[in-house]
């Protein structure tokens, strides 16, 4: 059977569009009294077996369940895909209805194997959901697209959670709004989270087992059903506007489409800068947009204006690049992803020429990969911010992102001379280095870092470290400054000058807050 042969009461599935998310009720009810849950499957497997079959490592799991309770043998047939006694799972499951429904398929004489993986998933607030998706890609990204069989997929293959899936759920901000839209919904993971903040969701896929999976995902976690359009981009949703629009979408640079759930079809990264680039008059005002991305590094370019270009009329912008790969590690990445290193050495040749013939064409030299995150303000001086930061952060970065256009909306808003009215506090978690050789009377640098979110180190002179240091939000910049020119004996009207872009940066990165009156 291959990965997307069939789906319950769905496309290919036992009984239409209704009968798996009918059934999902009861099973919902089952896997939780067996407690087929994350924070069960952690206890019964333990740390380095958990571990491993996020990483698709089967192996630790089989070795872990070779018991004869209940929730091993759920994890056997619905993470591991192994043939499991009919007798067995009927003291756990309803069995009949679920292979009726086609969650469960009769295999042998008196065996039962599941049709679709369902692995449990931690909600953040600890809620118990599952994420459904085909056989055998229950993990998105390294390999997560091969086969049951270890082949390529099928074109219409619906993956798992991957890490792709799990970073932009965490970078989304999460306030409450009356409508999201999650573009592109898989297996329907950022529908799932949407939900938790959304009056109304929208979800949209080319894919139409797509759509059916997002529904059987949703309704098997306990979540109200979203609103479920078929199509490509922002074709179905017309002229709508949202508050929230999330996307993961095919976003992988290829010669050809050959798989819906990654590679996008049009020209180099022409998908990505059409959905940013179409996402503004899409949002409400203060409505955000979110994207994971790829985009071209080409030759006799730079990449930040490349991507300052996609940037929508009336929207700030920040985009983050995390990553960036040579042409030849992003062609292996992705054909290893489909598999085709198992496969014909001549075809795996072929398809690794042809990708380079593609980069080659355009000129393209390396391949970035990061976060868009877009907000609707109609300013009349947008604030785009493009930068690079491949470093360790701490998520969920959704408070993080939204504090950021919080503050780019109040430097807008204020002046030098403003600026130095204000009164400041340093961030929590900030904290002061001083590099310098040993025995040294004087540091040759000052750095200060932070231990939360993006985790920014910025380099400071003496002046802005001790300014940053004493600031506890009683005094003015103006006040502060005025004091430590009287300790180094410096002009206060050239320090007053000077210092104010200094402030601006701390603020614009995080390491000081505005006091506010």
């Amino acid at each position: 059977m291959s990965p997307a042969s069939s789906a319950p009461g769905g496309p290919d599935g036992a009984e239409g569009s209704g009968g798996g998310s009918g059934t999902a009720g009861a099973l919902r009810e089952a896997l939780l009294a067996a407690d087929f849950t994350a924070d069960g499957l952690l206890e019964l497997l333990g740390a380095s077996a958990y571990a491993a079959l996020a990483r698709g490592e089967t192996v630790p799991a089989l070795r872990a369940t070779r018991g004869d309770g209940a929730l091993e043998a759920l994890v056997r047939l619905l993470l591991l895909q192994q043939p499991v006694p009919r007798a067995r799972v009927a003291s756990v499951l309803p069995v009949a209805r679920c292979v009726t429904d086609g969650w469960l398929a009769e295999v042998g004489g008196d065996e039962v194997a599941a049709r679709v993986d369902v692995r449990p998933y931690g909600g953040p607030d600890g809620e118990d959901w599952f994420i459904v998706s085909d056989l055998g890609c229950a993990v998105g990204g390294a390999g997560g697209a091969t086969g049951a069989d270890g082949g390529t997929a099928d074109e219409g293959v619906v993956l798992g959670v991957g890490g792709a899936s799990t970073t932009l759920a965490g970078i989304t901000v999460r306030t409450p709004v009356e409508s999201a839209l999650d573009l592109g919904s898989g297996c329907g993971i950022q529908a799932l989270h949407a939900a938790r903040h959304a009056t109304r969701v929208t979800a949209t896929d080319l894919n139409p087992r797509a759509l059916h999976i997002t529904a059987l995902t949703l309704a098997l976690s306990g979540v109200p059903a979203p609103e479920l359009l078929e199509g490509s981009l922002f074709e179905p949703v017309g002229e709508r506007r949202f508050d929230l629009i999330v996307s993961n979408p095919p976003f992988v640079i290829s010669p050809g489409a050959r798989l819906t759930y990654r590679d996008g079809g049009l020209s180099g990264d022409d998908l990505c800068r059409n959905l940013v680039q179409q996402a503004g008059e899409r949002l409400n005002p203060g409505g955000y947009a979110q994207f994971l991305a790829n985009w071209q590094h080409v030759d006799g370019e730079d990449w930040t204006e490349r991507l300052r270009s996609w940037v929508p009329r009336g929207c700030d912008a920040w985009i983050v690049q995390r990553e960036v790969q040579d042409i030849a590690q992003y062609a292996e990445l992705w054909l290893r992803d489909a598999g085709d290193h198992r496969g014909d050495p001549a075809a795996y040749a072929a398809r690794y020429d042809a990708w380079l013939d593609e980069f080659e064409a355009r000129g393209t030299r390396s391949v970035g990969f990061g976060w868009i995150t877009l907000r609707r303000t109609d300013a009349a001086r947008p604030s785009v911010t493009v930068e690079e930061w491949p470093h360790p952060v701490e998520q969920p970065l959704g408070d993080t992102v939204r504090a950021h256009f919080a503050r780019q909306d109040y430097l807008r808003g204020r002046d030098d001379a403003a600026l130095l009215a204000e009164r400041f506090r340093l961030a929590d978690e900030v904290v002061q280095e001083q590099v310098g050789l040993p025995g040294a009377e004087d540091p040759e640098h000052v750095v200060l870092r932070q231990n939360r979110g993006m985790r920014r180190a910025a380099r400071v002179d003496t002046v802005a470290a001790g300014f940053a240091g004493v600031c506890d939000g009683t005094l003015s910049a103006a006040r502060i400054l005025d004091a430590i020119a009287q300790l180094l004996g410096e002009d206060p009207v050239v320090l007053r000058s000077r210092t104010p872009e200094q402030i601006r940066s701390l603020v614009e990165q995080g390491f000081l807050e505005p006091v506010q009156a």
